[in-house]
């Protein structure tokens, strides 16, 4: 497997290309081979709070112009990231792992992103209250917060930088992005595609670096109006108790555990490619994915072989240009492997059977995190593969007979992210969308896009990614009330 270097990356900080204040660097290492495949500026303390004064000055400028004139920068941005869309999906197959394909579901977002929310910002209309004693008139009008913060998860670079900087620049508001150190490259490239079309200082800012000389300052800061984040649960509960220091207004994508119910109504070839593509896709790394597979004791067998049959067949690779047909690469660091063979283990010693895979494949780079594509049966509520986000290849599968046994199962989760469920029984339906406790339920398919909004329940998170939604995270609203 052939990586290529990338080179040295600087932190991006009030309109500049910068050294860490430390002179500080870290290696990027990729998950297929454990090889360096570029160098990256690492900040600390000095620089986070660089970042916030850049970002601090740059609100003052960016909510002051027009929303004609950010969307016209917005609209340069969006050009010059498409520019270079090729470099950008290198990248991220080098970073994390993805696939060349799976890599622009990241470039769509960002690109899209940036389009949609100027025309959503300027769709937003005033909101009139009416004044029932007819003594006054009344309005409430939307301002932008203030300075952003957004910490992202490695699993989808880019597509978490235009979850965030879409919004946040549409809304009026300036941000400071920190992506994790785990896959810092690409989103320090969007930096050098800012400077290089002069966008605005301090409107946009890029810090990697360890949560304790980054996240922290910035979360007790005073500075920021808006904490928002991907990441797990663990994390956003860290971040809520750091922000107390002043009020300011969280948004949180976090863990899920999602439920994906197959019943023996359902239309069983969507279910089956769903059910692989949801699992294997993306090595299994997505907070969507399908964690915990309910299959009807009626189709049960059937779907195993079908399922066992299609991972087997599952092309593992380094998912370049070059290499279309890879469908999974490698997890992201060893540690992640180790976490899946722990899962495995939990589980078979309970009593759960190992269907296929959970080993190393031959054949690949020995320093690479490679894992094959896992199915587990017989899952059981005390093993972890039931209780935990597995975040990897491993599928856990287990049978119901009854509506009432699996609704009690799927709702059996401190998470509440996303569901899906197969079936052609209305009356089921009906019932499925109300007591699920997920803030997606997805029925007899799956789809995901800019303009739905994405957000969860319970444990996994507050407030939306995705959609008009979005936008409530980054903007504050004024009550005009007027006597006549």
């Amino acid at each position: 497997m052939k990586t290529q270097n990338f080179g040295y990356k600087k932190l991006y900080i009030d309109g500049q290309l910068v050294d860490a204040v430390s002179g500080e660097k870290a290696d990027v290492i990729c998950p297929a081979t454990g090889e360096v495949i570029a160098e990256v500026a690492k900040a600390g303390k000095a620089d986070a709070e660089k970042a916030l004064i850049s970002a601090k000055k740059g609100f003052k400028y960016w909510s002051k112009l027009s929303l004609t004139e950010r969307t016209a920068w917005m609209t340069k941005l969006r050009s010059a990231i498409l520019e270079k869309e090729h470099e950008l999906r290198t990248a991220m197959v080098h970073e994390m792992g993805k696939t060349y394909a799976g890599a622009y579901e990241d470039i769509e977002a960002v690109i899209n992103a940036l389009e949609w929310y100027p025309a959503a910002m300027k769709n937003m209309r005033e909101e009139q209250i009416p004044d029932y004693e007819n003594t006054h008139t009344h309005k409430m009008i939307s301002k932008p917060a203030g300075v952003a913060v957004a910490y992202l998860a490695w699993n989808f670079p880019l597509l978490n930088v235009g979850f965030k900087l879409g919004p946040a620049l549409a809304a009026g508001c300036s941000i400071i992005i920190k992506p994790s150190m785990l896959s810092p490259l690409s989103t320090y490239m969007i930096g050098e595609i800012l400077n290089s079309i002069n966008f605005p200082a301090g409107v946009v800012n890029i810090v990697a670096g360890s949560s304790k000389e980054v996240a922290i300052p910035m979360t007790t800061s005073k500075i920021p109006a808006v904490l928002t984040m991907i990441g797990s649960t663990a994390t956003g509960q860290k971040v809520i108790a750091d922000s107390v220091t002043s009020i300011k207004k969280l948004g949180m994508e976090l863990g899920g555990n999602a439920p994906f119910i197959i019943f023996e109504d359902a239309d069983f070839d969507t279910a089956l490619d769903l059910a692989i593509g949801l699992k294997f896709g993306n090595s299994g790394q997505v907070c969507v994915a399908a964690n915990r597979i309910f299959v009807h004791k009626n189709i049960y067998e059937k779907f195993m072989k079908a399922y066992v049959k299609r991972a087997s067949k599952l092309k593992l690779g380094f998912g370049t240009k070059e290499n279309p047909e890879v469908f999974m690469g490698p997890v992201v660091t060893r540690s992640d492997r180790d976490r899946m063979f722990n899962l495995i283990e939990d589980a078979v010693s309970k009593g759960a059977k190992l269907e296929y895979g959970g080993k190393i494949p031959e054949g690949f780079p020995k320093n690479g995190n490679w894992i094959e594509p896992t199915i587990v049966s017989n899952i059981t509520p005390d093993m972890d593969l039931f209780r935990k986000e597995t975040f990897g290849p491993v599928a856990a599968i287990m049978s119901f007979e009854t509506d009432d046994e699996v609704l009690e199962l799927a709702n059996d989760t401190e998470f509440g992210l996303a569901s899906y469920i197969f079936t052609n029984n209305h009356k089921r339906i009906e019932r499925f969308t109300e007591e699920l406790e997920f803030g997606e339920i997805q029925i007899n398919g799956v789809k995901y896009a800019i303009y739905l909004p994405h957000g969860g329940f319970k444990n996994s998170g507050i407030g939306h990614d995705c959609s008009h939604l979005a936008l409530d995270d980054y903007l504050v609203k004024k009550r005009i009330s007027t006597a006549l």
